[in-house]
């Protein structure tokens, strides 16, 4: 998931920069991410911010999934 938002937000950032297309979307993550900015360098930062964005949202997001379904994988857990 860090992998995918990561670059999905390179690709938006740099098709904004050289076409101006989402550029308003893009507005508002600027708000979001402390480093990022709409351009070639922002694209490079947006890629990793999103990256961290998006693996840590998915850890979480598996986190409490499990959490809620009472999964373990230790092996010798018997709660089922």
């Amino acid at each position: 998931m860090g992998l995918l938002w990561g670059l999905g937000l390179f690709v938006a950032t740099l098709l904004s920069v050289y076409t101006g297309y989402l550029e308003a979307q893009l507005g508002f993550l600027v708000g979001a991410y402390p480093w990022y900015e709409i351009s070639v360098a922002g694209a490079f930062i947006g890629l990793v911010e999103g990256f961290i964005d998006g693996f840590v949202g998915a850890a979480l997001l598996v986190a409490i999934y499990n959490a809620i379904c009472g999964c373990c994988c230790n092996k010798d857990c018997k709660k089922k």
